[in-house]
């Protein structure tokens, strides 16, 4: 009986472990990545969306410099509080995946790092604005009443812009709760502009400062409505059918026709993916496989989480996939005559060079090296048609396979490209975080100057990634019931 019940304590503490294992998470999940400025060796178009939006934020100081109040920081609680709401509304804005946005600030992917950092920093500048603003002299906004009842809504909005906020950084929340709890965040941003348009200020609203705020606080609200409301629930996207689906290991291949229009795209653009199915229908980007010329679109879709996990099952020829894009402006060859142009995959990060492989004419000059980094070469996704493409000179594979002790370093890259070899090289990339950084140090090493990344995830945050294990928590606990 004894040894039953130190045989219970042990289990049952060993699962206590694995569990706070499994909220822990790794060192690395908690890592902060701040938004990725431009990299190119000289300004270009990419930095004009940060510099105008860095402009608008910071030009609302000149409205609140004179303040005069109860405190001496008046200035700064009244100026912080006008941040918030910019940042706010420029968060929303970049939430349309507009494509005039993507040359602005250098893609779809660096757009939406600074949505979240966005986002995340106007909450910072509202709780500022909470702990130092006291009475204020100047010109009302509303009525008394009208202004007090809008400052008691807001300290409600501002606990639950908290509560939301965190919801959205901390991964532990699967995603397809944060993506519903996401579309409520346009609440607290409403009440603060209320808020802010109500209360009292050293301009009035009908003054030209008063016209640049509201236009600003109307351009976040009319953003959500686009976002949300036209292209999630009216437009959608374009509809698809699904001719062919393979799976290999955990890797899901789907060729998807046109219901109409074809889409067109360039080689290394990515789409985001609905399926309608029930439990399947949030949105989700992949990079397109296909070349540009062929009348299907393919994706390789690796098993990452829940719905990646789910999708090779889910899915059926006949059944209607929406596709919304293309995005990015991934360019995998150089505008100009380079040196060397060298593209290094990892793993499901080979998705952007299948087509623009297959569509390269094999005169075209420099041919390009691909190195391709996988596990096995029976875990290589779309390896025979590289082999098709290297044999007809339209690339030069490079197969580094780790299971048979063939990993990609500096002393291979050494060994093709030799000391300095990639001076004036373009250099393109795309695989996981771990991969890119170790190499990027590598190829700058052999003289490259600007390695060309383009690693897109809609959520970023800290924490683990729990949204596979409470899937499958949910579903052994409440299973859903499949029509045969």
């Amino acid at each position: 009986m004894l040894v039953t019940i130190d045989r219970m304590q042990e289990s049952t503490a060993g699962t206590l472990r694995a569990a706070v294992r499994l909220l822990t998470g790794r060192l690395s999940d908690w890592r902060i990545r701040r938004p990725q400025v431009p990299s190119a060796p000289r300004p270009s178009l990419s930095w004009t969306g940060p510099a105008v939006a860095a402009g608008s934020v910071l030009a609302g100081w000149w409205a609140f410099k004179d303040a005069v109040g109860r405190e001496e920081n008046v200035a700064f609680a009244l100026f912080i509080g006008s941040v918030s709401i910019m940042l706010m509304a420029w968060s929303n804005i970049l939430s349309t995946r507009a494509l005039l946005l993507e040359p602005l600030f250098g893609g779809l992917d660096r757009v939406y790092k600074w949505h979240r950092w966005f986002g995340a920093l106007s909450v910072a500048a509202m709780w500022l604005h909470s702990e130092n603003i006291d009475d204020v002299k100047g010109i009302r906004g509303a009525s008394k009443d009208v202004a007090d009842a809008a400052e008691d809504l807001a300290g409600t909005a501002t606990n639950m812009m908290y509560v939301l906020i965190a919801a959205s950084l901390l991964r532990l929340v699967p995603t397809r709760w944060w993506r519903v709890t996401h579309k409520f965040l346009v609440v607290p941003y409403v009440i603060a502009c209320w808020h802010f348009y109500t209360a009292t200020k050293p301009y009035a609203n009908g003054s030209a400062w008063g016209v640049w705020f509201g236009a600003w606080m109307l351009a976040g609200v009319a953003a959500w409505v686009v976002r949300v409301v036209w292209l999630d629930m009216v437009r959608r996207g374009s509809p698809h059918r699904v001719v062919r689906t393979d799976s290999n290991g955990d890797t899901t291949t789907l060729e998807l026709e046109p219901v109409g229009r074809r889409l067109r795209h360039r080689p290394g653009q990515f789409a985001f993916l609905k399926l309608e199915k029930k439990g399947m229908r949030e949105p989700h980007p992949f990079t397109i496989a296909s070349a540009p010329g062929e009348k299907t679109l393919r994706f390789v879709i690796k098993d990452l989480g829940d719905w990646t996990s789910r999708v090779g099952l889910a899915v059926r020829p006949g059944d209607t996939v929406t596709v919304e894009g293309p995005y990015g402006r991934l360019r995998l060859s150089p505008r100009h005559r380079a040196g060397e142009t060298v593209w290094i995959a990892g793993g499901v990060g080979i998705t952007p060079f299948l087509g623009a492989a297959v569509a390269r004419r094999p005169e075209a000059q420099p041919v390009p090296h691909l190195f391709y980094c996988v596990r096995s070469r029976d875990s290589a996704a779309g390896l025979d048609m590289l082999e098709q493409a290297a044999q007809e000179g339209r690339i030069r594979l490079h197969l580094q396979a780790s299971s048979e002790g063939n990993r990609l370093d500096g002393d291979v890259l050494r060994g093709v490209f030799g000391e300095d070899g990639l001076r004036g090289a373009h250099v393109v990339m795309c695989g996981p975080d771990s991969l890119v950084r170790a190499l990027t140090r590598e190829v700058r090493s052999l003289g490259a100057r600007h390695v060309h990344v383009e690693g897109f995830d809609i959520r970023t945050g800290v924490g683990p990634d729990l949204s596979r294990e409470i899937d499958e928590f949910l579903h052994h606990r409440w299973p859903v019931r499949q029509r045969h």
